[in-house]
């Protein structure tokens, strides 16, 4: 695992709110906007951007937890920019916050964590879950 980051970095990443976005279950759509749990797996995204660059090729990174609070809609077709800040780094564990926006208006505050670990150790774990 490489360490070259710290508390503090940032990471950006846009994503253009799509049909697949919106929220939807079984029903159908519920809303024409930005599903929470669409901006959940993006705001992950965002700070995996870190994770890409530091694990190791026979390394990955697992999810620990994600905490989000949905302030405001993202309508279909608009951009929402998020920024995610390394606010813990510890061992192989990663803690981010991300700040999801479109334009100045912030629509989501959220929190990640990842952990970095060798892939044999994940396909242990996994084949022993079945």
């Amino acid at each position: 695992m490489k360490h070259q980051f710290e508390i503090g970095n940032t990471k950006t990443f846009e994503k253009l709110v799509t049909e697949q976005d919106l929220a939807q279950f079984e029903s159908g759509v519920v809303h024409n906007v930005y599903a929470t749990f669409a901006l959940g797996r993006d705001a992950e995204w965002s700070s995996r951007l870190f994770v890409l660059e530091m694990k190791d090729e026979n390394e990955e990174g697992i999810g620990t937890f994600l905490n989000i609070k949905h302030h405001s809609p993202a309508l279909l077709g608009q951009l929402v920019n998020f920024t995610a800040v390394i606010s813990n780094l510890e061992k192989n564990r990663i803690d981010c916050k991300v700040i999801a926006k479109v334009g100045e208006r912030t629509i989501a505050e959220c929190e990640t964590g990842q952990k970095i670990v060798l892939k044999e150790k994940l396909n242990t774990l996994f084949n022993t879950l079945k």
